[in-house]
């Protein structure tokens, strides 16, 4: 396995930044940027593929087509939730008569049902 990848944006080699640039005297061009592969964290993550998320996004706007097509969704997901209601009290500044008072509101919680 090699311990780089290149740059897999389609514009990528076509930016004008300093690393890019490669060549003798006279015989310049920009160049796809290599990504290092030398932790385990880049190795194992999308980054390992793109040198930047403007090169990730252009690939992604380029072939978002043929992406979607890997594993199209014809319809929503859903996961059932279980919502619990509490009634809680409270204090409150009134301005106009210049006191607290008391109220009571509700507060909706998520449960997890794992």
């Amino acid at each position: 396995m090699s311990d780089f990848n290149w740059c897999h944006g389609p514009e990528c080699h076509s930016r004008r930044t300093q690393d890019r640039i490669r060549g003798s005297q006279g015989n310049k061009v920009t160049r796809t940027r290599k990504i290092s592969l030398s932790n385990e964290y880049i190795r194992n993550n999308i980054q390992s593929y793109f040198c930047s998320q403007s090169c990730l996004y252009d690939f992604l706007n380029k072939h978002k087509e043929r992406v979607v097509a890997i594993q199209p969704r014809r319809e929503a997901l859903e996961t059932p939730v279980k919502i619990v209601k509490e009634q809680q009290t409270g204090r409150r500044f009134n301005y106009e008569t210049r006191a607290y008072t008391n109220h009571t509101y509700t507060t909706q919680t998520i449960v997890d049902n794992d």
